[in-house]
């Protein structure tokens, strides 16, 4: 039988980039692309700030997960504002671990918490559907091209 730590460094296949979404400033409304520069400070284009939370993720299948909790289909990534979407692996397993997402990698460091603006995107309750399934911020460790497609995967 595997120990603790086995189990933890695993995964089980490379989930893929679903979705990617640029915000060119504050509260502006965001722009699906087909691929962005992932730079030290961010994704190129977008109004992101540097640090451990130069970008943001979030699985794809969580969209379901909160339109369910708000009755209704799935909800929008315009409508969450996070800058990809993956698919296919968990996020939540990779937690500060290099995670390589086509030609970038990025480390995965803290929860993207909702705001109050889900409020107003999704209505009463908004903020709580978000709650837990809001994605993550990450830092990049190496600049590089990431488009619709990509594989993500550890890159440890």
């Amino acid at each position: 039988m595997a120990d603790l730590k086995s189990l933890i460094a695993g995964w089980a296949q490379p989930g893929r980039v679903a979705w990617i979404g640029l915000r060119p400033e504050r509260r502006a409304a965001l722009v699906a692309v087909e691929k962005a520069q992932v730079e030290a400070g961010g994704l190129a284009g977008d109004h992101g700030r540097p640090g451990k939370r130069a970008v943001t993720l979030v699985q794809g299948e969580h969209l379901g997960a909160i339109g369910s909790y708000l009755g209704r289909e799935a909800v929008s990534p315009f409508d969450l504002r996070r800058n990809i979407v993956v698919e296919g692996i968990n996020l939540a397993a990779l937690k500060d671990r290099p995670l390589r997402l086509g030609g970038a990698v990025l480390r995965l460091t803290v929860v993207c918490a909702p705001c109050s603006r889900m409020e107003e995107t999704f209505g009463p309750g908004g903020y709580s559907a978000v709650r837990g399934h809001g994605g993550w911020c990450a830092e990049v460790l190496e600049p590089g091209l990431i488009r619709l497609g990509d594989a993500v995967r550890p890159a440890d």
